[in-house]
């Protein structure tokens, strides 16, 4: 077949608007995702000098890692890899249930800004998945705020591989002192709530639906762990939700494919770590 110039020119034509239609989709693309990241991620300059909003105010402990994962359409770092739906649907709940005043959302601050102080109770998330791996600055302002009374929760982590890490970091931290299983008695589970069984809540990615009224869970790398770390009086300074995933809970709570009750189970844990922070 031989091309005539009308014909060429057509050709031409569609190429152009080809590359043209192209350019377009990615740069909405570009635009989509910088406002779904916009509601993902905060000013972390603003959240660095920012004093405390309420009585209580949240606050995600931020370390060295990579965007690693994310739902809802957000890309997180490991860090934040729940954020904002599970402060978004959590913290309106925990001002329900306890009266307190709560801040609309969480602060994320590195350990070492003198402001951590201001914030007795540190959320941590992903440390395996992320590698976290502490400097010795970092290390001793982590010991520092625990001893002087801050609290640590650390959720999300699972298998002993992700343990290693988490274990490996922490002890530049505590070298000198032991992390074991909560007792059973502890107040920790019971400030609020009386938390009786040990119940795995599970990651959304592990949920397989109901069968026969039993809820089906697949891939979880091992038992609930519930590992914490004690002052010499017997004060919790941190707790480990080893092979849970606390912070899944809060973020799928209006989602049909999640449970409820892992949803319910997940709002008791957080209100009784906080409330054991805010008073112990």
């Amino acid at each position: 077949m031989r091309y005539n110039e009308a014909m060429l020119g057509k050709f031409r034509f569609g190429r152009m608007l080809g590359a043209a239609l192209l350019v377009f989709l990615l740069a909405a693309g570009a635009l989509l995702a910088a406002a779904a990241s916009e509601r993902g991620y905060r000013d972390l300059a603003k959240d660095a000098i920012s004093p405390p909003e309420a009585e209580f105010h949240m606050a995600r402990m931020i370390y060295r890692t990579y965007n690693g994962g994310g739902s809802h359409g957000f890309w997180e770092p490991w860090w934040a890899i729940d954020y904002p739906l599970a402060e978004e649907h959590y913290l309106p709940a925990l001002r329900r249930m306890t009266r307190t005043e709560v801040a609309e959302d969480s602060r994320h601050l590195d350990v070492v800004n003198p402001r951590v102080y201001q914030y007795p109770f540190l959320f941590m998330q992903q440390p395996g998945r992320g590698n976290w791996d502490p400097n010795a600055k970092e290390a001793a302002a982590l010991r520092e705020y625990l001893l002087r009374g801050g609290f640590l929760l650390v959720d999300d982590f699972h298998g002993e591989r992700e343990w290693a890490v988490f274990e490996a970091g922490f002890r530049r931290s505590f070298p000198d002192r032991a992390i074991v299983d909560i007792p059973a008695d502890d107040s920790v589970l019971h400030v609020f709530f009386d938390i009786d069984q040990r119940i795995q809540i599970p990651g959304k990615r592990h949920v397989r639906g109901w069968n026969g009224g039993e809820l089906m869970v697949r891939g979880m790398q091992g038992p609930p762990t519930w590992r914490g770390l004690y002052d010499d009086d017997g004060r919790l300074m941190a707790a480990m939700n080893f092979n849970m995933d606390m912070g899944d809970s809060w973020e799928h709570a209006d989602d049909p494919g999640y449970p409820g009750t892992m949803t319910a189970q997940g709002y008791r844990v957080g209100t009784n770590y906080i409330l054991y922070a805010m008073t112990h």
